[in-house]
């Protein structure tokens, strides 16, 4: 697998990076060599922020470990992976190309944790309002939601406007 580091405001040496490689090398045996994991680094005050993600034939997984270190918060983050992959094997079985996850990889003697049913509980429908990224921010805490579907009154596309773990907004944006 190929590794990518992205540091933010953040200093590390090759040890460390040497390190990082090391532990995410644990899973190669999911993943083909083409796959890429990219490991972002940031500081928030005291503490150490790692976010692991691997992107594998349209499959995104993602792991983000806040921790007094980064060599600590590397080894939740590969684990937070592994778990995310047990648990969903069958499905992942289903959607992966073979190519890209080895469905033999993970030993039948290691016991898989039961598989969440994805169970729809509700749906609700509305009709969206052209509105700027501000209005979708201001109408979002104003319904007290984490998320916000909006019709972008410039483009006339379909976004989503959402709270971040860190405090701040962001925007999703389609293609079509």
């Amino acid at each position: 697998m190929k590794i990518k580091t992205l540091l933010r405001h953040v200093v590390i040496d090759e040890r460390t990076k040497a390190i990082f490689e090391k532990k995410i090398a644990k899973l190669d045996k999911f993943f083909d060599d083409e796959q890429e994991a990219l490991v972002t680094l940031r500081k928030a005050g005291d503490t150490e922020i790692l976010e692991l993600t691997i992107n594998a034939a349209g499959m995104i997984f993602r792991s983000e470990v806040k921790s007094e270190s980064y060599l600590r918060a590397i080894d939740i983050a590969v684990d937070v992976i592994e778990r995310q992959i047990r648990r969903n094997k069958t499905k992942l079985a289903k959607k992966i190309r073979s190519t890209a996850f080895d469905k033999t990889a993970i030993p039948e003697d290691i016991p898989v944790e039961e598989e969440d049913k994805l169970e729809q509980i509700r749906v609700k429908e509305f009709t969206l309002k052209p509105m700027t990224v501000e209005e979708a921010i201001l109408q979002m805490n104003l319904i007290d939601h984490n998320f916000f579907v909006f019709q972008d009154q410039e483009t006339e596309k379909i976004f989503v406007a959402y709270k971040r773990a860190d405090g701040g907004y962001g925007v999703i944006k389609t293609n079509k």
